[in-house]
C-alpha cells in the first residue's frame, strides 16, 4: 500500500474500500491499491465524525484518508493499521452487478470491475514485466523500436481475412500484421528492429486461441546466415525473458495461479515436421492422412506438448521443413522447403518465423505463383535496391501470457477483448 507523507508524524493514504466491519464500538476497514493492502481502524466513541462516515460507506467506493501509521502486532497485514484523523470518500459504489459466480461473457460486459480483481492486476503487471524483458533483451543486441502504421493500402498480407474501412475518398485496411514494414526497415538499412504493437485479422474464429484484435511482439534482423539464426535469437529472447519475470513474480504467480514459472533451457529442441508425425504414430498411434501432412494439425499441434516433454524433456519444440504451399509468399524456399519454423509451447503455436526471400526475381516469382500482382507491388519496390538476407519472427503477446499462466482463453488474457461477438466496452 503507498503510504505518503503529508506532515511529521501523519500520513495519507487513497485507495478502495475492500472490506468494512462495523462493530460496536469500533470499525475495521481494510483499502486497497495497486501496491497491496491496509487496515484502518476506528474507534467510535474517540472519532464519532469519522464512524458516521464509515457507516454509510460501500464496498469499493474510493476513498483518502489521513491519520497515523502505528506498529500493531496484533494486525494481519503486515503489522501496520492507520488510525485516521480526517476521512474523505471521493467516490460511492453501487452494487456489482458481477461476481466470482459470473460467466467470462458476463465479466466482459464489465470488464473494469473484473479487472479490479488482485489476480487479474497481477497479471498485467507480470505481462507488462515480461515484454519489457524481451524488450530490454533486444536493445541490449542493438535493436532499434519502430511503430507502423496501422492503416494499409493492400488487403494481401496474408491470406488471412482482413478488416476494410472507409479511408476519406479510398479503401483501406486494418494492418494483419507489421511484416512489409519490418522488411521495409531492412531495406533501410535499420538492420535489427522490433515492435510492440496490435494487430487485426477478421476471421471468425470462436476458439480460446484467436481474438480479432491482439498484441504481436514483433522482430526482424539482418545479415543471417539462416533461419537457425531466428530460431536461436527467439529461443534466447523468451528465456531472458521468463527468467527476469520468474525473478519477479514467481512465488506470486504461483500463489495466486498455481503455476510455476519454468525457465527453459538452451538450445531448444527442434524436429522436422515429417519426423513429428512419424514420432506421433509410433509413440502414441496417431495418424492423420497424408494429404495434410503439409501442416501440423490442430491435435498434432496439440501433442507436440507431450512429445516435447517425452523426448526432450522440455515445454517448447520447433519445428521446421515445411512445404511452402500454405505459407506467405516472403518465406524464402530451399529445394521446396520452407527456410523458417513453427514453434510450439504448451500443445499451441506461438510463432511463425522465417528468413526472408529477400532477392527481387526470386520474390517476384512467389508473388506471380500465389496471384496477388499488383497488390504487393510497392512492396516489391523495397527490394530493387538493395536488401540484405533478413529473418524474424513475431510472438502473440496475449497468447503467450494465457499460455503460461495456464488461463482458459484469451478473453482472461487480454485488457479487453475482440472477438466475432464482442465490441464493448
Amino acid at each position: 500500500m503507498k503510504i505518503s507523507e503529508v506532515k511529521p508524524g501523519e500520513v495519507e493514504i487513497q485507495g478502495w474500500i475492500e472490506n468494512l466491519r462495523d462493530k460496536k464500538s469500533m470499525q475495521f476497514i481494510v483499502i486497497r491499491d495497486l501496491s497491496g493492502k491496509i487496515q484502518v481502524t476506528v474507534v467510535k466513541d474517540e472519532n464519532p465524525e469519522i464512524a458516521e462516515i464509515f457507516s454509510h460507506a460501500t464496498l469499493e467506493s474510493t476513498v483518502k484518508i489521513q491519520g497515523k501509521a502505528v506498529a500493531n502486532e496484533y494486525v494481519k497485514l503486515n503489522g501496520i493499521e492507520i488510525i485516521p484523523s480526517k476521512v474523505e470518500i471521493t467516490s460511492h459504489a453501487e452494487a456489482f452487478p458481477i461476481g466470482p459466480e459470473s460467466s467470462i461473457d458476463q465479466r466482459l460486459d464489465y470488464r473494469w470491475l473484473d479487472l479490479r480483481t488482485e489476480r487479474n492486476q497481477l497479471l498485467f503487471q507480470f505481462q507488462s514485466t515480461l515484454i519489457n524483458a524481451m524488450r530490454e533483451f533486444l536493445l541490449n543486441k542493438n535493436f532499434i523500436e519502430i511503430h507502423t502504421p496501422k492503416f494499409i493500402g493492400t488487403a494481401s498480407e496474408s491470406g488471412a481475412e482482413v478488416f476494410e474501412v472507409k479511408y476519406f475518398d479510398r479503401k483501406a485496411y486494418l494492418a494483419q500484421s507489421p511484416q512489409f514494414y519490418k522488411q521495409m526497415a531492412m531495406a533501410a538499412g535499420f538492420e535489427r528492429i522490433f515492435e510492440v504493437a496490435p494487430c487485426f485479422r477478421a476471421e471468425k474464429s470462436h476458439t480460446k486461441k484467436h481474438s480479432t484484435e491482439f498484441t504481436s511482439f514483433d522482430v526482424e534482423f539482418s545479415y543471417i546466415n539462416s533461419f537457425q539464426d531466428v530460431m536461436e535469437l527467439e529461443a534466447e529472447m523468451i528465456t531472458y525473458g521468463l527468467e527476469k519475470t520468474k525473478e519477479k513474480y514467481g512465488d506470486k504467480v504461483k500463489e495466486v495461479f498455481g503455476v510455476d514459472i519454468v525457465v527453459p533451457t538452451l538450445p531448444f529442441p527442434q524436429m522436422k515436421l515429417n519426423d513429428i508425425y512419424d514420432e506421433l504414430e509410433k509413440r502414441y498411434g496417431f495418424t492423420v492422412p497424408e494429404e495434410e501432412k503439409t501442416d501440423l494439425t490442430t491435435e498434432a499441434e496439440r501433442l507436440c506438448e507431450r512429445l516435447a516433454k517425452d523426448k526432450f524433456n522440455h515445454e517448447f519444440l520447433l519445428v521446421t521443413d515445411f512445404p511452402p504451399q500454405k505459407r506467405a509468399f516472403y518465406h524464402m524456399r530451399q529445394n521446396g522447403i520452407l527456410q523458417g519454423y513453427d514453434l510450439i509451447w504448451k500443445g499451441i503455436e506461438i510463432t511463425s518465423g522465417a528468413q526472408r526471400e529477400h532477392r527481387y526475381e526470386e520474390l517476384k516469382k512467389n508473388v506471380e505463383e500465389k496471384g496477388l500482382g499488383k497488390d504487393v507491388e510497392f512492396y516489391l519496390q523495397f527490394f530493387k535496391y538493395g536488401c540484405p538476407p533478413h529473418g524474424g519472427f513475431a510472438i502473440g503477446v496475449d497468447r503467450l501470457t494465457m499460455l503460461l499462466l495456464n488461463l482458459p482463453s484469451l478473453k482472461e488474457a487480454e485488457f479487453l477483448f475482440r472477438g466475432p461477438d464482442r465490441l464493448d466496452p
